[in-house]
This record gives C-alpha cells, sequence and structure tokens, in this order.
C-alpha cells in the first residue's frame, strides 16, 4: 500500500499538471469505487469545476476544488494516479475512472485490486471519511512532537509495532517505514510500547520521522506496482534494511532477517540488532 512518502511523491508530481485545470467530464468504470456520495451526484459535483490546489493527508490525495468540495482519494493496496495528455488517455491499466480535463489531458485512476476509494465532499461532509477525519498528527509535521510521542507511549499497552500502524495516532505511515523505523531505533517490533525507556522512545522518534523524509526524498518505494504521478518508479527499495528481506543478511550484523506476524501485519526485522527485551 502507497504510504505517506508514496503519495506526497504523488502529489508533488500532480500538482504541476493539476493546479488550475478544470475537470470537464467523469467517466466512471466501477461506481463501487465511490464511496461518497452517490455516483451520479459525485460526477455532478465534480465536473466543471477547477482545481485550486492538491493537498494530502495521511495516505489521502486531495484536490481542493473552486466550489469548496473535494475530490479524496484513498489508493489502498493497488491504486494509482497518473496525468495522461490527449494521446495517452487510454493506454493506463486497469482504469477505473477518467478524470477529463479541458484541453484533452486526463487524471487517470487505475486499480488492479479494486480496493481503492473515491469521494467528493464538502468541509461539513468530511465525517464520511472516518480515516481522515480522526487521523493523527503525521511524521514531520507540528503536531508529531516528541513530548506528543512520548506520551502516547506511555498511555498504551500494545505492541509497538501495531501502535505505529494505528492512523489514529499517527497519520501516514504503515508497514514498509514501520518496520524500517523500529531497525533504526533498534526496537524489536513486538516490544509493549510502554516498555519503551525516554532514551529509546527518541530514538524511535527520530527513526520514524527519517525514515519518512529518506523516502519523500527518494520518490517513495516501489517493491510492486507503485508510480508517481508522471509513472516513474520511487528508489527507495534500494535502501531498505529489514522490510521484505526476509532470510537476507542484515546489513550491520549479518544476522539473518526475519519475519513475522504482528497484529495481523507481517513485521521483517533484525533478531540480533532488535532484540526482544522490556
Amino acid at each position: 500500500m502507497p504510504e505517506l512518502p508514496e503519495v506526497e511523491t504523488v502529489r508533488r508530481s500532480l500538482t504541476p499538471h493539476l493546479t488550475g485545470a478544470h475537470i470537464s467530464s467523469v467517466e466512471l468504470y466501477l461506481p463501487r469505487l465511490v464511496k461518497w456520495p452517490q455516483p451520479d451526484v459525485f460526477i455532478k459535483r465534480l465536473q466543471g469545476r477547477q482545481i485550486k490546489a492538491v493537498g494530502r493527508r495521511g495516505k489521502y490525495l486531495r484536490l481542493l476544488l473552486d466550489n469548496g468540495m473535494e475530490l479524496i482519494i484513498h489508493l489502498k493496496m493497488t491504486g494509482q494516479l497518473f496525468y495522461a495528455e490527449r494521446e495517452n488517455v487510454r493506454n493506463f491499466p486497469y482504469t477505473r475512472a477518467v478524470f477529463h480535463l479541458r484541453g484533452g489531458a486526463a487524471l487517470l485512476f487505475g486499480d488492479a485490486r479494486t480496493l481503492g476509494a473515491l469521494y467528493a465532499v464538502g468541509p461539513k461532509e468530511m465525517h464520511r471519511i472516518p480515516g481522515l477525519s480522526a487521523m493523527g498528527p503525521e511524521p514531520l509535521s507540528e503536531m508529531f512532537t516528541l513530548s506528543y510521542f512520548r506520551k502516547l507511549l506511555a498511555d498504551r499497552r500494545g505492541k509497538i509495532k501495531s501502535l505505529l500502524l494505528n492512523q489514529r495516532y499517527i497519520g501516514g505511515l504503515g508497514n514498509i517505514y514501520a518496520d524500517e523505523a523500529l531497525f533504526a531505533a533498534k526496537l524489536h517490533p513486538e516490544r509493549m510500547a510502554s516498555s519503551l525507556s525516554i532514551k529509546e522512545a527518541k530514538r524511535l522518534f527520530a527513526a520514524v520521522n527519517d525514515v519518512i523524509r529518506e523516502g519523500i526524498v527518494d520518490g517513495g518505494t516501489t517493491v510492486r506496482n507503485y508510480r508517481d504521478g508522471e509513472g516513474r518508479s520511487g528508489s527507495h527499495q534500494d535502501k531498505l534494511q529489514v522490510y521484505q528481506r526476509t532470510g537476507q543478511p542484515c546489513g550491520h550484523c549479518g544476522g539473518e532477517i526475519q519475519r513475522i506476524v504482528v497484529g495481523g501485519r507481517g513485521s521483517h526485522f533484525c533478531p540480533r540488532c532488535q532484540k526482544k527485551i522490556g
């Protein structure tokens, strides 16, 4: 699933193409991906509107329209967004929706597994997207402070990996960057969150911010089908230390990377560097 760095990269790549563009028409090839409102109302809210800005919150892409509405897109597991010039509009795999732009270009939404979600909401309808309205502060944001993070850890008895993935507490962090942050901080994914010392909490806080920052700089992580809005792959996969490296040697100690399931999610770690203590 695209995480914060991937969606931020998509936002940056689409911004110069979409800012100021007008949506002339909308084609929905799979209407069930529209979660709010009904598909016909969804189309009416978008057609003829100008895109004023391209934003993001967590893993959600947000297109602010001139009527105060927002087109909000969650890519989920395999969703992709691609800006296409007129001649390439029909050359995008698994196309589920086409947002035609004035002049002939289009914003294409493709989704192989059809798990993505589309919304057209006004300011008073954000509650229609619970994952967005109840999202916690993001790494690198002013609200994501060390004091917030330390209190978050102290107040939770669950495992640290599960806490990092809970979007109510930390927005935009997913499996890839949670595994990488825990490795950088030398913490086992099954450590209880409340067991971390002040030193460990500071180390993990810095690691979370660092891996997110590096992921953005590298244009995201492409391990399957992730591409940015212009069809380019990310390069951060070349720097992964543990994620999806099961059975391979740790780059720090030479130990074998292992995979376990924590809270229903596959978790990759080095048992030598990330000892289960505390």
